[in-house]
């Protein structure tokens, strides 16, 4: 004779699991897939003209804000030895 309530119990346990599985938030979000996308749009904007231009102006008014990131390291030393240089 077949139990009822044991199928019943484990078949309904299975659609609990189910349902808590397909209503889960970050299931059709896919990490890597945006990942990718964001990889893909930072590229595209990279490439673009105005993009250039713009990071070219950035590097530039940097540079002459006293950003020694891309000065010539023999005058950054000059630099350093004179302020530290005694008075």
């Amino acid at each position: 004779m077949i139990d009822y309530f044991a199928l019943a119990l484990g078949h309904g346990l299975m659609v609990v699991a189910l349902l808590r599985l397909v209503l889960r938030d970050g299931l059709d979000a896919d990490p890597l897939l945006e990942q990718i996308a964001s990889a893909t749009a930072d590229q595209r904007k990279s490439l673009s003209v105005s993009a250039r231009n713009a990071a070219r102006r950035a590097r530039t008014a940097g540079d002459t804000a006293g950003d020694d990131a891309h000065a010539n390291p023999a005058d950054v030393d000059a630099r350093a030895r004179a302020q530290t240089a005694p008075r």
